[in-house]
């Protein structure tokens, strides 16, 4: 875990490559209380760790299935799909069993050392509360994720490769088809890859999509300025979850969401192969 301080940033954008739809701006000055968050998201290892611990049963368990991406497909699991796609979204295949074990679907292992996927908010909430934790809150996620840097695009600058070098795991070639794995990744990445940003944090940018506290909302900033500028805790109900950082999925033709500001949603009890977490607590 690493403190980031408290005070004033500038949450949001207005920048041209943003999504309207999603509500990024307008900027605004929100403040934050000081609070501590885990430098990395958490691992294959720490989610094994609690499961031991704790018996967790993750709802892609329960479901008895979860969403793979197709170019990712272990061999063996070919004859575990089941019927259907998401729409316009050709590329997840609901794939039986599979797991934060078995992220590819079955045949496939987990790596120790990579960030756990196809967690729920659920799973995610449910690990925090037995680590002492909590999930950071979006105004808490996006200032640890800038890393003491304001209204720049990514957690060290502007620029998308400074030095013509890659900082982040996204997609490199032609989505969904090809994946040139330029940046030296498929699929996720060790949580500790690249370098980390101001406040000590890795990797908030790429990798995977990582829930946030928040029910999700375009307006709710605008509409209620009173309770979303200080410590802001997101609108008290809604249909789907806040999640930053975009994943190594993403690509500038389709998904520019690997930059700070960025943000989209997913509604609780989904499970996916580049969603998982990091998690917060208030300042000791």
């Amino acid at each position: 875990m690493v403190t980031v301080p408290a005070g004033t940033f500038l949450m949001g954008s207005d920048a041209a490559e943003g999504f309207p739809a999603d509500g990024e701006g307008p900027v605004r000055e929100v403040s934050v209380s000081q609070f501590r968050i885990s430098a990395t998201a958490v691992t294959t290892a720490d989610f094994a760790a609690f499961v031991a611990a704790t018996g967790h049963v993750t709802d892609a368990e329960k479901f008895g299935w979860s969403y793979v991406f197709r170019g990712l497909l272990h061999p063996a699991a070919r004859s575990h799909l089941v019927d259907g796609v998401v729409p316009e979204a050709s590329w997840w295949l609901g794939v039986r069993d599979t797991d934060w074990r078995c992220p590819q679907g079955p045949g496939s292992t987990a790596e120790d050392d990579h960030p756990v996927t196809h967690v729920s908010f659920a799973d995610a909430e449910a690990y925090c509360a037995w680590a002492g934790g909590r999930l950071p809150t979006e105004a808490e996620w996006e200032k640890a994720a800038r890393g003491g840097l304001d209204q720049q695009t990514y957690p060290w600058g502007d620029e998308l490769e400074p030095g013509g070098h890659h900082r982040m795991n996204i997609w490199q070639g032609s989505f969904p088809e090809r994946n040139t794995g330029a940046d030296g990744w498929i699929g996720t990445a060790p949580v500790r890859t690249f370098e980390p940003n101001g406040y000590g944090l890795f990797q908030t940018s790429g990798n995977v999509w990582e829930w946030t506290a928040d029910w999700w909302s375009e307006f709710w900033h605008r509409r209620d300025q009173e309770r979303t500028r200080v410590d802001p805790k997101g609108p008290p109900r809604g249909q789907a979850r806040v999640v930053k950082g975009g994943s190594h999925m993403c690509h500038h033709s389709y998904c520019n969401r690997y930059r700070c500001a960025a943000r989209t949603h997913t509604t609780p009890d989904s499970s996916l192969g580049h969603t998982g977490f990091r998690i917060a607590a208030d300042a000791a």
